[in-house]
């Protein structure tokens, strides 16, 4: 009998540890949105890539993009003339207005970037980091493209 038993609570335990290794399996892929297309080493420093989710259209007076930064990668500094929104999905990364202190942002963050603020975002040092962009157009203008971020700052910035 305590044989049957046995056998009965081996048996349970490995059925569902099989399904708790496929269910962890899916859960570490953490990727909402496919990495998408680079982007112009003009405006971003290091490999950062979009894939486009939203176009502007009759209904809609903004676009939006789920946007990859692979370490160290980061934008210029940059404006937008009618804001735009953050939402980190996958990693950490830093964002920061010019004039003040850099923040740490990570999975889960929202930043909510007001007009004509200049500013920059990234991906950290050590890990890479993705966003939704949402972007507001005013007239057809979405961003005003500025210097880069010097690696000085950058380091900075990590500290």
């Amino acid at each position: 009998m305590k044989i049957k038993i046995l056998i009965t609570i081996f048996t349970i335990t490995v059925i569902f540890s099989g399904c708790n290794s496929k269910i962890e399996n899916k859960m570490s892929t953490t990727e909402i949105f496919p990495q998408g297309e680079p982007l112009p080493n003009e405006w971003f420093t290091g490999n950062a890539f979009l894939k486009s989710l939203v176009a502007r259209d009759k209904n809609n007076d903004f676009s939006a993009g789920s946007v990859t930064f692979l370490p160290r990668a980061r934008t210029n500094w940059h404006t937008h003339p009618k804001g735009q929104v953050l939402l980190v999905t996958e990693g950490s990364g830093i964002y920061q207005e010019e004039g003040k202190q850099a923040q740490k942002i990570s999975k889960g963050d929202v930043i909510n970037i007001p007009e004509n603020i200049k500013h920059w975002h990234g991906a950290s040092a050590d890990s890479k980091m993705v966003h939704i962009a949402i972007t507001n157009f005013k007239d057809d203008s979405q961003v005003t493209w500025l210097e880069a971020v010097s690696d000085e700052d950058y380091e900075s910035a990590n500290k």
